[in-house]
């Protein structure tokens, strides 16, 4: 924030003052002759001219698809429903102060947008496959832009389904095309993660989905191998991988292997996402804790041991643009306390990536003995914030935070903790560089911006004073013109960069 408040401030009055300017000089200069006494304005203090400094915060939103969850309210729902809908979610949560949508387009070896590798997803129109008419990614990234937000596109690798749907899969699907590379594993079905193939279709179908959409992100959450199930007597299932373990264990502990798989996944998902296009970001959100006992005091699941996941490593290798904790427990929780684990994860930061903890809106009122009280999310938000090394969170899930108990947690964030626009904190180590400041031009009432030479502006963080005070905004580059209200005094456009870089600010002055 300081390096944007110390930018060169290029300045753009109004013309009417310029041509006064000259006039006035000529007033002073003839009234000192005559010996007319001048009384000179009190200086302006720099409190009434300093504008603030654009906020930096992560404020993300997972939509939940799978099973209806978040969108679209079911799948019978005709295809102008489901895009009024989406709209609908987009305008409250940018209305609420959210500033990135994750939104989940391959819940399960299908697909939320055009794709020749998966089939369409049964929660478009209940029946997997069926195409719903319109491109629900294109759709949703057009409609995230238009707010001002960055649209981060949510799959999950290895997912493939329950087996109570296998009668249903589409000829798409990697069960019906590859049988012999996904396993049942009690209620689901799932790609085996050591398997090569599976990696490899996996891969293509997140670098597709890079080269073909204007995404600002790619995410995956906490699903790598399966979280474990028990038999009908209550004991815990093995994940039948034994075939693929015998290929290629290469003398190996199976624990160690199977680490080793997601590691290998997640390096290279990261890598050639980045080999395509070098701005897009790479984020997980995996399960709360890695392991019991870190820090002391912790209990709970070991996503390390059980789910194979080491994401303590991915963040230390850099393996990540931003790591997205599911924190999905309160303040006071005795073997799971939300600042205890929030400052472990930060410690762990040693590559210096984004920390993001993800906030269990879901759990605020629902009706359960383990209820959150609606002051706890933002209680949370305010704990994150004062620890200098985090710079946001996410909330799941967008139900939950946009419209449940009347949109009461949505109001309070609008009001009392989003109470001005924010950018998503920058990533120096994919690019470096801000861009040049626009140059300014007023038409009419409106203000007009035009983008400098050299490196595409994909933001404007556009600070306008009015007889109210400030009040910041981001709006995506392709809007070249915004409009001046009367009691508009000031404004000051930044061009941000796909890494979140901002260059110095342009200003026009009434």
């Amino acid at each position: 924030m300081q390096a944007e408040r110390m930018n060169a401030v290029r300045t753009i009055r109004n013309p009417i003052k310029r041509c006064l300017v000259p006039i006035l000089a000529a007033a002073i200069a003839a009234c000192s002759s005559s010996g007319t006494d001048i009384t000179t304005p009190p200086p302006v203090t720099p409190a009434e001219t300093a504008a603030p400094a654009v906020q930096r915060e992560m404020r993300g939103l997972w939509i939940a698809t799978v099973a209806n969850i978040d969108w679209p309210s079911r799948s019978s729902l005709p295809a102008d429903q489901q895009r009024a809908e989406l709209a609908d979610i987009m305008t409250r949560a940018a209305t609420t102060g959210i500033n990135t949508i994750v939104l989940h387009i391959r819940p399960a070896g299908d697909a939320l947008y055009e794709s020749a590798l998966e089939p369409w997803g049964v929660m478009l129109t209940g029946t997997q496959g069926s195409s719903p008419g319109y491109d629900p990614l294109a759709f949703a990234i057009q409609e995230a832009h238009a707010r001002g937000m960055e649209l981060h596109a949510w799959v999950n690798p290895f997912r493939a389904g329950n087996t109570s749907d296998t009668s249903k899969l589409a000829s798409l699907h990697l069960f019906r095309t590859r049988r012999d590379l996904v396993r049942v594993y009690g209620r689901n079905i799932w790609m085996d993660p050591g398997e090569p193939d599976v990696q490899d279709h996996s891969m293509r179908v997140i670098a597709d989905i890079v080269r073909r959409y204007d995404i600002d992100g790619i995410h995956a959450d906490d699903y790598f191998y399966p979280y474990v199930q028990n038999d009908n007597t209550g004991r815990p299932l093995p994940f039948p991988d034994d075939a693929t373990f015998a290929k290629y264990g290469s003398g190996m502990a199976r624990d160690d292997w199977r680490r080793a798989n997601i590691d290998r996944f997640v390096e290279r998902m990261y890598r050639e996402v980045h080999d395509i296009k070098r701005t897009v970001k790479v984020g997980i959100s995996p399960f709360g804790i890695w392991r019991p006992g870190f820090p002391p005091g912790i209990n709970g699941l070991d996503a390390y041991a059980s789910i194979y996941a080491d994401s303590r490593k991915w963040l230390q290798q850099g393996w990540v643009d931003y790591l997205a904790p599911q924190l999905y427990w309160s303040i006071a929780a005795p073997q799971q306390s939300y600042p205890l684990l929030l400052d472990w994860w930060l410690s762990q930061n040693s590559a210096a990536r984004h920390v993001w903890p993800g906030l269990a809106a879901y759990r605020v009122n629902d009706g359960t003995s383990s209820a959150f009280a609606m002051q706890e999310i933002p209680d949370q938000i305010r704990a994150t914030r004062s620890r200098p090394q985090a710079s946001g969170h996410l909330l799941y899930n967008t139900t939950t935070t946009l419209k449940r108990n009347g949109g009461a947690l949505a109001a309070t964030l609008q009001t009392e903790i989003y109470k001005n626009g924010a950018l998503v904190p920058a990533m120096p180590w994919l690019d470096g560089t801000p861009p040049l400041a626009p140059t300014l031009a007023v038409s009419g009432s409106a203000l007009q911006i035009s983008p400098a030479a050299g490196e595409e502006a994909r933001w404007w963080a556009v600070r306008t004073r009015a007889s109210g005070g400030w009040v910041t905004r981001v709006l995506f580059a392709s809007l070249r013109s915004i409009p001046l209200d009367a009691n508009v005094e000031r404004v000051l456009v930044q061009a941000v960069d796909r890494a979140g870089n901002a260059g110095a600010a342009a200003e026009w002055r009434r």
